[in-house]
């Protein structure tokens, strides 16, 4: 996909930051001194008297952003996901997500293709820590512009928000004309053999591996979950009936994220085989993104041998 379009998701919420801020002036952005690579930097940029650097002080930002969001403004908080998800898990869960407020978590440098910067920031627990706080939403999205889709829903959204963005620059997979929902997923390939779930960069290696999969004869669907919770179970159980099989790719690990949500709907009301690939329960390490994703087998072509496994599983 060397021809195809790549920005990172990162870039996005910077840019949608802005965007909101030209017509809505009821929000207010904070950071954790990581402005220039969470790209909340361009808000800052635009509009300091709105934004307010906390300082490397994750759990702090998080509580005075809850009590901002308890006086009636929206707040947008960002960090490293390592740190908004881990770091500050404590004062996310009590503060922010048991008094169900308004505050926007924008994680950046989720997942392995964080890359260099190694095991230590390379978070990929943080959806899986997310999904258990009662009343949170989580979005993942796969590409630029369904970041920015996505960050615009999220203002509108009631309660509170964890959304994952990425270091690495990714195809763009959709057109300016995309409809984002919160909570509803995407079928982007018709398929009847397999279906293919996936979330976040891996949605445009499920696109190589229907290709894949087409040249050999078998016949995939390709659905795109971007927010995991709450998961469209009407998608995933609709896809399980008609194909038999199911497929989740993620970058991410393989406990608690989503091929754990969407087993989860699946062995309760339809069980058909799923297949989960992801990081498989191991810390990631130091290398470049390109050569990490290959390492920990987060491509098509893995995809596509999954796929081909899970068909073999069907009865």
């Amino acid at each position: 996909m060397a021809d195809v379009k790549k920005i990172a998701t990162r870039d996005a919420y910077g840019a949608a930051l802005v965007e909101l801020a030209e017509t809505n002036k009821d929000f207010i952005v904070m950071d954790a001194d990581l402005a220039a690579a969470t790209k909340t930097g361009m808000f800052k940029k635009a509009y300091p008297e709105r934004f307010y650097n906390c300082g490397i002080a994750e759990q702090n930002m998080v509580s005075i952003a809850a009590g901002i969001a308890a006086t009636g403004k929206r707040v947008f908080v960002s960090s490293f996901a390592m740190f908004a998800a881990g770091r500050a898990f404590e004062q996310v869960r009590n503060s922010v997500g048991y008094p169900h407020l308004n505050v926007i978590i924008g994680a950046t440098h989720a997942g392995i293709s964080v890359g260099e910067d190694g095991a230590t920031h390379q978070c990929c627990e943080d959806i899986a820590l997310m999904r258990t706080i009662p009343g949170m939403t989580v979005i993942n999205p796969a590409d630029v512009v369904e970041a920015r889709k996505a960050v615009l829903a999220a203002m509108e959204h009631e309660g509170p928000v964890y959304m994952r963005f990425g270091r690495l620059a990714v195809p763009v997979v959709f057109d300016d004309d995309y409809t984002f929902e919160i909570g509803k997923g995407v079928e982007l390939k018709e398929g009847s053999d397999v279906t293919i779930v996936a979330t976040g960069l891996m949605v445009a290696e499920a696109l190589e591996a229907y290709e894949i999969l087409k040249a050999e004869g078998i016949s995939a669907r390709i659905i795109n979950i971007a927010t995991i919770k709450p998961l469209d179970k009407e998608i995933i159980l609709k896809a399980a009936k008609e194909t038999g099989a199911i497929v989740t790719a993620e970058e991410h690990s393989v406990i608690g994220g989503l091929g754990s949500a969407v087993a989860d709907v699946i062995t309760e009301e339809y069980p058909v085989p799923v297949l989960k690939l992801g990081v498989n329960d191991v810390f990631g390490r130091s290398a470049p993104a390109a050569e990490l994703l290959d390492k920990f087998g987060l491509r098509g072509v893995n995809i596509a041998e999954m796929a081909k496994k899970a068909i073999s599983l069907k009865k």
